[in-house]
């Protein structure tokens, strides 16, 4: 878990909880009362929300906070936490002490997805470490990015007006959506970031995709890439997905993404699949 908790009472606008989100990276942060007791959650969806319906930018939070958040407690095993996470369709858990007095730290698919990587490097299997000239362990054994990833891809055109993009967003459970331009290539993505800042900056859910595209380019990876190291390429340079490709970065086949990568608890290889992250005594 990470212990540094991102929160702001509730009485808070909509606008002072974006500058927070965007500050500290995370997707979501936790709303608290006068007394700083946990009152509920708002998150980069719920903002998006918020933005779809013209609500006024210094509109208060407890107005669109999800009531009550979840938690879990520290002594609890990753796979407990895991399972609570997907039941619910969630992607954080707040942590409590063992008392459940206090919150203590935050458990996010990111964090899982850190620990499993960092088995993965320390592995003398990973492939990280076979030198140029040496030949890989069994590849037959390998994970690759095609055995995990999101198989389907939606997309909209430049011309798409944000309302849609956020549509498409809210419909596919999407963090980003691949934007292509007026003849079909991949042109850049549009994330939830992209539209809190838009919404910040009073541009009208009206205007072109186009417009809020901060980025001309689609970080990717090849569909027959370790597993390994598309988390690393994640890992290091703090992204939250990465689009997959057949032949060549414009034919985009599908999405990888940390939820995916927590949801296969797996690293480089099948030894290491499922029972990684598991505790003794734990079916």
């Amino acid at each position: 878990m990470r212990a540094q908790i991102v929160s702001l009472p509730a009485e808070s606008s909509i606008q002072r909880a974006i500058r927070r989100l965007v500050k500290y990276k995370v997707n979501a942060l936790l709303v608290t009362d006068e007394n700083d007791h946990p009152r509920g959650v708002v998150s980069k969806t719920d903002i998006m929300a918020g933005y779809y319906a013209g609500l006024p930018i210094d509109f208060p939070l407890e107005n669109i906070m999800i009531s009550p958040p979840l938690f879990c407690r520290a002594a609890d095993s990753l796979e407990s936490a895991l399972d609570t996470m997907r039941s619910n369709h969630i992607y954080r858990l707040y942590v409590t002490d063992d008392n459940q007095d206090r919150v203590v730290g935050v458990l996010a698919y990111p964090d899982i997805v850190g620990l499993l990587y960092r088995y993965c490097h320390a592995c003398n299997r990973s492939v990280l470490k076979q030198g140029k000239d040496q030949r890989l362990l069994d590849e037959r054994d390998r994970i690759r990015v095609r055995d995990v990833m999101t198989p389907s891809v939606k997309w909209f055109s430049e011309q798409e007006n944000l309302l849609r993009i956020m549509e498409g967003l809210s419909a596919h459970r999407f963090g980003a959506i691949l934007i292509k331009d007026s003849e079909g290539i991949p042109s850049g993505v549009i994330s939830k970031t992209d539209l809190m800042r838009a919404y910040m900056r009073g541009i009208p859910p009206e205007t072109a995709a186009r417009t809020v595209l901060t980025s001309r380019s689609v970080i990717s990876c090849d569909d027959g890439a370790f597993l390994e190291v598309a988390l690393q390429k994640m890992v290091l340079s703090d992204l939250q997905r990465l689009f997959v490709y057949q032949r060549g970065p414009h034919n985009i086949v599908g999405v990888f993404s940390l939820s995916d990568a927590a949801r296969s608890r797996s690293g480089s290889c099948y030894a290491c699949v499922s029972s990684r992250i598991k505790v003794e005594g734990m079916r």
